[in-house]
């Protein structure tokens, strides 16, 4: 017998050793100069429209195909960007005017006769430089008078009706904003679509709430799967010490109820937490209930609780992620809701994956909680852990 148990705990931490040796090495990568969408903000005006585009000037001028890559440190351009972020804000302007041409052809306005627009560069704001974060430059754009045919014969009209905008696909995600007193467009580009045609506010029905409901709910799937890789640990965790499918959805629900109460607050600007507070917590949110699943062979009370107030924090971080996005004021909450449906049909997807790969063979296996649920809750605690250091740390 004694025997038997030896064996048994040198397989154990045989096992723990390569789930360490593999969360390390799948954790190294992670957050460091992280790619974030840019972000345009559209006014139509009678004959004109103001475009106001937040980007990553230093990636776009390196060249990096940020259609391809996550981490700017992948890129085979790292070290021209890394020399690009080392210039100040007035020699990073000076270049940005340079390229101005280059750039401006690769961002596409046409309007309703299906014109491609000129555009002129009115200003531009470079932010200062900090080396723990991307560094945004914001372009004031309008368009004017000229244009470029796209069908034969078709000419600038007098009225800028409508407008579709878009960009070149290696400058990656954009999302799209029309600015107004009325509900006006909220999209996000990829693989250079171009935009919904955006009408002077005022000149068309506001979208219903079931419209914006409905459009927010794939917005929410989306900062789950696949965007939302802290959050599916996060989930994964809970479904490794859960004691049944049941209980392991109510506290899925009690988690959603929870960063609700957060991200709507957050979005109001009730409650502002910056990220650097934020994303560390998160981090340690994971370490906790990965920890709590080795150390506890049972579901207790009190979990429930616990996950709501992890629930909380969570939700201040997809409050500074949806702030990318944007929630319209006059829909505000179909909007939250769609966008919080959205983040539990996402966090229900994960549970279903993960159930169906090991949960429906081998959960009732005697075997299951040394062999499986221990070393899996090892590696995302030791993620976990990686990331608290370098958000904390690097």
């Amino acid at each position: 017998m004694i025997i038997l148990k030896l064996r048994n705990m040198r397989q154990i931490l045989l096992q723990t050793i390569v789930a360490c040796i593999l969360c390390i090495t799948a954790a190294l990568p992670s957050r460091a100069h992280e790619v974030i969408p840019a972000v345009a903000d559209v006014e139509l005006y009678w004959t004109y429209a103001n475009i106001n585009v937040r980007l990553n000037a230093e990636a776009i001028l390196a060249g990096i195909d940020l259609a391809n890559v996550s981490d700017t440190d992948d890129a085979d351009q790292a070290d021209a960007y890394t020399q690009l972020r080392a210039l100040s804000a007035a020699q990073l302007s000076e270049r940005v005017m340079e390229n101005w041409p280059i750039i401006s052809q690769n961002i596409t306005a046409i309007n309703q006769e299906n014109t491609r627009l000129k555009l002129e560069l009115v200003e531009l704001d470079v932010q200062d430089a900090d080396p723990e974060l991307p560094r945004f430059t914001t372009l004031y754009i309008s368009t004017i008078d000229e244009a470029e045919p796209l069908n034969n014969g078709a000419e600038l009209g007098v009225l800028l009706d409508g407008l579709r905008l878009g960009w070149a696909r290696e400058y990656g995600g954009l999302v799209v904003r029309q600015i107004g007193p009325e509900n006006g467009l909220t999209e996000y580009l990829e693989n250079g679509a171009l935009s919904q045609e955006m009408l002077r506010l005022g000149a068309v029905e506001p979208k219903t709430a079931w419209e914006t409901f409905f459009e927010y709910i794939p917005i929410g799937f989306d900062h789950i799967i696949p965007k939302g890789l802290d959050h599916i640990l996060f989930v994964l965790g809970l479904f490794f010490l859960a004691a049944g499918f049941r209980a392991l959805i109510w506290q899925i629900s009690a988690f959603t109820v929870a960063h609700t109460i957060t991200l709507a607050a957050g979005a109001l600007g009730w409650v502002v937490v910056a990220p650097s507070v934020v994303e560390p917590l998160i981090a340690a949110s994971i370490v906790f209930i990965a920890v709590e699943n080795v150390l506890s062979n049972r579901l207790h009370t009190w979990r429930p609780l616990v996950v709501f107030c992890f629930g909380l924090l969570h939700g201040l971080g997809f409050a500074s992620v949806l702030g990318e996005f944007g929630l319209p004021r006059d829909q505000f909450i179909p909007a939250l809701i769609g966008f919080n449906l959205g983040v539990e049909f996402g966090q229900i997807v994960v549970i279903i994956i993960a159930f169906l790969l090991v949960g429906l063979a081998f959960r009732k296996r005697a075997w299951y909680r040394g062999r499986i649920a221990i070393p899996a809750s090892m590696m995302i605690g030791l993620i976990g852990a990686w990331w608290f250091f370098e958000r904390v740390f690097l």
